[in-house]
């Protein structure tokens, strides 16, 4: 395993759209385990493929609940419930912070690293990363579609206030 650089906007890079993956090798393999290392060492929740400079539309998720690390490839949101508006950040975008409009419940097609093809579910923060990921897989970034845009420090100074 190996720790990859995280791609940082405006690459051009994190505007493309990552194509699909056909072949599940080794390559794969090696992918979703760099990916998982690099996501824990930045530290974050999510990591989708662009985010390194590879555009292959393969994800990892890992928000601390009882799924552990999520290996998402291939996925596909099949359907949306809810809304929640909460705050995102990104690894490719570090320092800035948005209040984001989501699905608060996702259901989701995706493949493991083997190519077996599975659905799950995901509700409020589990729903928030795996929308943001699958975003990051079609060239949207959050401050494409955040309701506004702060600085961290200005979101910490905020959660001072309130006590």
């Amino acid at each position: 395993m190996a720790i990859r650089i995280i791609v940082k906007h405006p690459d051009p890079v994190l505007r493309d759209t990552a194509k699909p993956v056909t072949k599940f090798t080794s390559n794969i393999h090696k992918l979703l385990d760099d990916m998982a290392e690099t996501m824990y060492d930045a530290p974050g929740v999510g990591l989708a493929a662009p985010q390194i400079g590879i555009l292959k539309r393969v994800v990892v998720i890992d928000v601390g609940d009882d799924n552990g690390l999520l290996e998402l490839i291939n996925p596909e949101i099949l359907s949306r419930e809810g809304e929640q508006l909460g705050p995102e950040g990104c690894l490719s975008i570090p320092g800035l912070v948005g209040e984001v409009r989501r699905a608060n419940v996702v259901k989701i097609k995706a493949q493991d690293r083997n190519g077996k093809e599975f659905e799950m579910v995901g509700e409020g923060y589990l729903a928030r990363a795996m929308q943001h990921e699958i975003d990051h897989l079609n060239g949207v970034l959050f401050i494409d579609i955040a309701d506004k845009l702060y600085r961290e420090e200005e979101r910490d100074d905020r959660d001072d206030q309130e006590g």
